[in-house]
Parts: C-alpha cells; sequence; structure tokens
C-alpha cells in the first residue's frame, strides 16, 4: 500500500499511504481487554496521504501537516483539518515506538556516554479526513514505520514492524498486508486475500465525524457472522460482483446512523443518487458504496456533491497492493 524512494541518512524518503474501505465489518464478541473482536473484509483504494520522512542528527521527531486534494484549503471544505502534530498523533507515537524498540534515543545523549540521539522529521501530506472510518491515522503510521525504519537503518521485516504497529493501533497492522486482507482479533491477526477485482468506489463523508469508541460502545456483537468475511471474498474474486453485493455489510451502522443523523441522510442520498447498497466504511462518518466502472463511479459521485455534500470523491480499489495512485 506504500511506494517509497530509497535513500541515504540525509535523503528524504517519500512514503503514499492508502486509504482502505470495510467490504465487511462483523462485530464478533466483546473482548475482556476492553476491545472487540472482530471480522473485516479490508481493501485500499487509491485516496492517499503522502509522507515525507528526514532522519537529523536533532533529537526528537518533528511533524508537520498540510492538506491536499478535497482537503486542500483553497476548497472550502469544511471537512475533517483538526490533525494534530503532538504525540496524539500516530505518526509522532510510531516514530517513538519504532525508535524506543531499536534502542534510539530520541533525547540528547552525547554527553551520558549513550549512541547520538535519533531525530525524525516528517512531513504528512493529507488528504483522508480524519473521524472517517477510513485508516488515514492507522496507514499513516504504517507509512512512517516503514520509511523511519529506512531512514534510520533499521533492517527490519515488516513482520516485526507490524507488531510495533499492532501496540498503536488497531488497524495499523493491515496495513502491512499490501493488499486486500481479512483482519480478526482486534485487527492485529491478518490474512491476505487474494482474487479481488480492481472494482471502483464513490465515498463520501459528512461534516461531523464520529468517536470509534462511542460507535463500539452501541454495537452488539454477533457471533454468527464469523466466516462470512472470506465468503465475501471467495464471491468478489470468482467475478460474481451482483451476489457479493448484499454480502457486504457494516455491524456499526446502526450504532453510527443514531449517533450521527448526518450519516443516515448520505446514505439515502447515494441510493438517489443511483448507488446499489451503500455502506459506512469502518466507525464512519465516510460511507461508500462499490461500483463497476468509473464512469458509473464518477456520475454518482457527480450526482452526491450536487447535493451539497462536502467531501465526495471516486476511487479505484487496489486488491493487489499496487501502490495508491501509482
Amino acid at each position: 500500500m506504500q511506494t517509497q524512494s530509497p535513500g541515504r541518512r540525509s535523503d528524504t524518503i517519500s512514503m503514499r499511504a492508502a486509504a482502505k474501505l470495510n467490504l465487511s465489518l462483523a462485530v464478533l464478541a466483546r473482548r475482556d481487554d476492553g476491545f472487540h473482536e472482530i471480522e473485516s473484509l479490508m481493501v485500499p483504494v487509491t485516496l492517499h496521504d503522502t509522507l515525507h520522512v528526514r532522519a537529523t542528527d536533532i533529537a526528537g521527531v518533528r511533524l508537520t501537516v498540510r492538506f491536499a486534494g478535497r482537503l486542500a484549503p483553497a476548497t472550502g471544505s469544511p471537512v475533517a483539518r483538526d490533525v494534530p502534530t503532538d504525540a496524539t498523533n500516530l505518526v509522532v507515537r510510531a516514530a517513538q515506538a519504532l525508535a524506543a524498540a531499536a534502542g534510539l534515543g530520541l533525547g540528547d545523549g552525547e554527553d551520558s556516554g549513550r549512541p547520538r540521539a535519533a531525530g525524525l522529521d516528517i512531513e504528512l501530506v493529507k488528504r483522508i479526513p480524519s473521524g472517517s472510518g477510513l485508516g488515514g491515522g492507522s496507514s499513516d503510521a504504517a507509512a512512517v514505520l516503514l520509511a523511519a525504519a529506512q531512514a534510520w537503518g533499521i533492517d527490519w521485516p515488516r513482520e516485526r514492524l507490524g507488531a510495533i504497529g499492532a501496540g498503536i493501533g488497531s488497524d495499523v497492522p493491515v496495513f502491512f498486508a499490501a493488499g486486500a486482507a481479512i483482519a480478526g482479533g482486534r485487527g492485529e491477526r491478518i490474512e491476505r486475500v487474494a482474487g479481488i477485482p480492481p472494482l471502483w468506489a464513490v465515498i463520501a463523508r459528512p461534516v461531523a465525524g464520529l468517536s470509534t469508541a462511542a460507535v463500539y460502545a452501541r454495537c452488539r456483537p454477533d457471533p454468527s457472522r464469523r466466516g462470512e468475511a472470506a465468503g465475501l471474498a471467495a464471491m468478489l474474486a470468482a467475478g460474481r460482483f451482483r451476489g457479493a453485493l448484499p454480502m457486504m455489510h457494516n455491524a456499526l451502522e446502526a450504532a453510527a446512523r443514531e449517533l450521527c443523523p448526518e450519516v443516515d441522510r448520505l446514505l439515502g442520498d447515494f441510493v438517489r443518487a443511483g448507488a446499489a447498497h451503500p455502506l459506512l466504511t469502518g466507525s464512519g462518518s465516510a460511507c461508500f458504496a462499490v461500483m463497476r466502472s468509473a464512469a458509473e463511479a464518477r456520475l454518482v459521485a457527480a450526482r452526491l456533491a450536487a447535493t451539497g455534500w462536502p467531501w465526495v470523491v471516486a476511487v479505484r480499489l487496489w486488491p493487489g497492493g499496487q501502490a495508491a495512485g501509482g
């Protein structure tokens, strides 16, 4: 899901971080650790953030954020520009966690005999709105783990970096799958999925975002849905798009509709715009509908935008792991 440009310590490494759609999301049980056991078929799409990462000898992790695409200030969109640049951002936490795991100091250690301090400058170009269920923060964290490891000369396999990511956020490990995958457990158990065609989708988001914790708190687990993600993946791989549509579901959708009336209205507008079987993605508030062709996706996107929704995009699914936008 990410592409990078290799380089030396002084070079900038650029990485694309793809958004994802949950083509299915079952909540199977509440866990003793406070999380929920899920089963979800997730597929990356061509909507992506970009990270520019450079190792420095100045101690600490420094993050700057700018907005592009439909989030660019010039668009006038009121959607989701509340992205922090401190340690509450998963990008900063991911870099700090990698440094700690690798035994690198992020403070000035020259006087104490420790190795020279590790530093990292990160520029994050945001196109994926936050609070949307599109996995932007988690994808950014996965991308910075890959980029920072290269920048700092840490030669670790993706599985080890993914394990660090699992400690940061439940959705982070799936972005190391480099393609479509079924996520289980609280999101850390990843099974690659092959054969899903590169379909199209329209994604739209209301102004209001949603709290993941609040949405999960209202959902009702249903263990009977175990195994449905694999069935959906097989149906799509067999080219049975019409039969696959009714198998797409999101157990969090009812809760999201209750918490955010705009989600309910947006899903209705998808249908009125000609989309079949629109869904919430993740914990929302973004919604989407999958389509066979670019022409159909662009038509539905134009109709939704004309009704006044502030953030609408037509994207392609990249289930085989091609770089977003590449």
